[in-house]
């Protein structure tokens, strides 16, 4: 039951019924939208369609509000009032609201799941850090926030699959096996220069220790070049496990590993090239292929493949996106960090010169992340002296409240993240607000149990006369409607938002209206009441990876 869409097709009734009365000229409208005002005063739902539909009627605003008054029939409507220059105010009975709860409580635990807007495909690739090290901060906004979304997008009916985009060739796989090398001799008493471009962090020396510790001197018995291509394969399959070990720890889990290392074993990149040069998007220039990208909005040709016939990372990345859309995806969406912005234009000419369309590709940016304790920035890891990994973040703060406080910012915001109140145990800490709410409802819960007080199946709810048990289920209401603009708009963040207003006017609910010891009919009905938040508050918290204890 969606009272929104009730009053817009009853807004829609009245105005065919004034067209048919001559009262109104015909003409194409625009859509009904109905917004909640920002004061009670005003009414339940506002529109400002009148006004909208001024031009193509070629009439006054307020005629119109009046013609749409003076036809409108809709059993949930008290009063409307006509404001300003056209501003329609519905007053609602307080049937609605209570058909409302009903209809929350027959949804339950589905109560948020919609229907598929649409019968795309949609990929979403988060997080793809290289596999040479642990992942840090960065990488952990990236995760909660793509998960969250994808959580988000499959609530509001969409299909959709998530990818992790393994780094697995190119320099940056050299350099780690060269760098495992490096610390793997120096424990055997050897003297070698470290890589210039090598991976310095504690893992590294932790991973030579233990290819030490399992096959001792063996490797010092081959050549360099079979020692490196060892160590690379070794390193790799042990970084890719920390990977995936520290990304379940935080709730996000994929349904797709991809290896770039495939598209180069199945000569993807070459006939991603020649796919281009046939079709006039690639062309050869001091003997090097570039990709025409200025022909679709990017500021300049890029190099795909350099003179000596080696690939650019852009190669590998078009190769990538053409099998991406091989797979059958008709929409892909890409998180990633803000230093890649300016590779945004590339990447969108490269998939309209295979042939696709450039909104079919996505790309969102996320901002920085910086860490505060006390009041003060936090740089480096207490531990390693490096940048903070995402399994310190989590030892520190928890799982529920790093993703939390990652996901609760709209990702177009730089993040400060404050360490001190993520782990305060108050109502000042928005995830221990929330989190709060839900171990309140289980406690009430757990007591009525405990009373011998069943959970009533059903009851006369038209007991709860209380502003705040209103608002409260006015507030449930809305939440279809926010999952549906939230996963339309890739805004995971509105629901963090939600989640802490709707606790907040439970926490208010609570504290002025008694359950156990009030009049039976009043007490089945707060239980219901109590029961529906609990469901929304359980959905909301799903979605965001975030967990919902029940006590605290």
């Amino acid at each position: 039951m969606n009272i929104k869409t009730v009053l817009a097709s009853s807004i829609k009734g009245a105005l065919t019924k004034a067209m048919e009365a001559g009262t109104i000229k015909e003409g194409t409208l625009p859509e009904v939208i109905l917004e909640v005002p920002p004061q009670k005063e005003f009414g339940d739902f506002a529109t400002n369609f009148a006004m909208q539909s001024a031009r193509a009627l070629h009439m006054n605003p307020r005629q119109i509000a009046q013609a749409i008054v003076a036809n409108l029939d809709c059993a949930y409507v008290a009063k409307t009032e006509i404001a300003g220059p056209g501003f329609i105010n519905f007053y609602l009975k307080n049937d609605w609201v209570y058909d409302l709860l009903q209809h929350i409580l027959a949804q339950g635990d589905c109560y948020g799941n919609l229907n598929a807007p649409s019968q795309e495909k949609i990929q979403i690739e988060f997080v793809s850090a290289n596999p040479t090290g642990p992942l840090h901060v960065g990488h952990g906004r990236g995760a909660a926030v793509g998960s969250a979304l994808a959580n988000l997008m499959q609530a509001a009916g969409y299909n959709v699959e998530r990818e992790y985009y393994i780094n697995d060739a190119g320099n940056q796989m050299n350099n780690l096996a060269a760098s495992v090398n490096a610390r793997y001799l120096a424990l055997f008493g050897q003297e070698v220069e470290f890589p210039e471009n090598g991976y310095h962090g504690e893992d590294i020396i932790d991973t030579a220790k233990r290819i030490q510790k399992r096959y001792g001197d063996k490797f010092l018995k081959l050549s360099e070049a079979e020692r490196l291509e060892q160590f690379r394969s070794i390193a790799l399959q042990e970084k890719l496990a920390a990977l995936k070990e520290d990304l379940a720890a935080f709730n996000v889990e994929f349904d797709v590993w991809f290896s770039e290392q495939t598209l180069h074993d199945a000569n993807k990149i070459k006939e991603a090239c020649d796919y281009l040069l046939q079709n006039g998007n690639m062309y050869e220039k001091d003997g090097a292929l570039w990709l025409k990208s200025t022909a679709y909005g990017d500021d300049k040709d890029r190099v795909v493949i350099r003179d000596n016939g080696v690939p650019t990372y852009l190669a590998a990345d078009i190769a990538y996106h053409r099998n991406k859309f091989e797979r059958g995806y008709d929409r892909v969406i890409n998180l990633w960090g803000a230093d890649h912005h300016g590779y945004i234009a590339r990447m969108k000419a490269a998939v309209t010169a295979l042939g696709y369309k450039p909104e079919q590709l996505e790309v969102l940016i996320l901002q920085m992340v910086n860490l505060f304790r006390d009041g003060q920035v936090v740089k480096m890891s207490k531990r390693t002296g490096q940048s903070v990994t995402l399994n310190e973040l989590i030892e520190e703060v928890g799982t529920d409240a790093a993703r939390y406080f990652f996901i609760m910012r709209s990702i177009d915001s730089q993040l400060d993240f404050d360490l001190t109140l993520a782990k305060e145990h108050s109502s000042d800490n928005p995830v221990y607000y929330v989190q709060y709410a839900h171990a309140r409802i289980c406690s009430i819960l757990k007591q009525m149990a405990e009373e011998g007080i069943a959970i009533p199946t059903q009851a006369q709810l038209d007991v709860l006369k209380e502003e705040v048990e209103l608002d409260l289920i006015k507030k449930m209401g809305e939440y279809p409607d926010l999952i549906a603009a939230s996963a339309r708009e890739r805004a995971p963040h509105r629901i963090a938002h939600y989640v802490y207003e709707l606790a907040g006017l439970f926490h208010s609910f609570y504290n002025q209206c008694r359950i156990l010891g009030v009049e039976r009919g009043q007490q089945e009905a707060r239980l219901l009441l109590v029961l529906a938040v609990k469901h929304v508050l359980e959905h909301a918290l799903k979605i965001l990876g975030v967990s919902a204890p029940e006590h605290m």
